[in-house]
């Protein structure tokens, strides 16, 4: 690569929030201010509970079920539509969209979502990026692109089973919150990370590596 590749690589990976490798090592939790209007009447706005709500301690195997057992490598809920948003390895480029609800049936969730073990959906992201190195696609990225991908490909890992379980315990936690809490989350195996918006309109983005230590210092002791 040219000194001007190498430069516009780094200036890539520095100016994304969430950059094609991931948050940055030094920023590994990041907050996002949203609209002022909706962080100075957070407090004021009176909380409903929503269907989510009510069987959310039903809802979480199943959730566990599709990040570990099924195709599912990016999970979205959101609380005030009760909308669970799907993206899964055998049809990456979309996303489906589901009714919590319908996610307790067992039979829905296998007329869904083909079964498949972590290990073989691992592999199977890892498969998906070299099929893409490896196309025409590929080919027409500029040097410092390909530059991106390549240290990508060589150095990534998933997250960790244990840390989606973790993940997902503490969600109801968030959202029963008084004050300011918990209005959607998306879990992304892929990037490693977990994306939590709040009534406040503001958003974290958190590694799964250093969830906990962002739960420790947020929630109320």
């Amino acid at each position: 690569m040219t000194d001007r590749d190498t430069e516009l690589e780094e200036l890539v990976l520095k100016e994304s929030i969430v950059s094609a490798t991931g948050l940055n090592t030094a920023n590994l939790q990041i907050g996002i201010k949203g609209d002022p209007s909706m962080r100075e009447t957070a407090l004021y706005r009176q909380k409903y509970p929503s269907r989510m709500d009510e069987i959310f301690e039903q809802l979480r195997p199943q959730l566990e079920e599709l990040l570990l057992r099924r195709g599912t490598y990016r999970l979205y809920l959101g609380f005030n539509s009760s909308e669970v948003r799907i993206s899964s390895v055998f049809d990456p480029l979309r996303e489906e969209t589901h009714e919590a609800e319908k996610l307790l049936d067992s039979a829905y969730l296998d007329r869904h979502f083909p079964k498949l073990s972590y290990a073989e959906k691992i592999e199977g992201m890892r498969t998906l990026y070299k099929c893409l190195r490896h196309s025409g696609l590929f080919d027409l990225l500029p040097t410092h692109w390909k530059s991106i991908s390549e240290k990508r490909s060589r150095t990534w890992e998933p997250m960790e089973e244990e840390e989606i379980v973790s993940i997902l315990s503490t969600i109801k936690v968030m959202r029963d919150m008084p004050d300011y809490y918990l209005r959607s989350t998306a879990i992304c195996i892929v990037q490693d990370l977990v994306r939590m918006q709040f009534n406040c309109d503001g958003t974290q983005l958190v590694s799964a590596e250093h969830y906990k230590e962002f739960l420790d210092e947020n929630l109320p002791s």
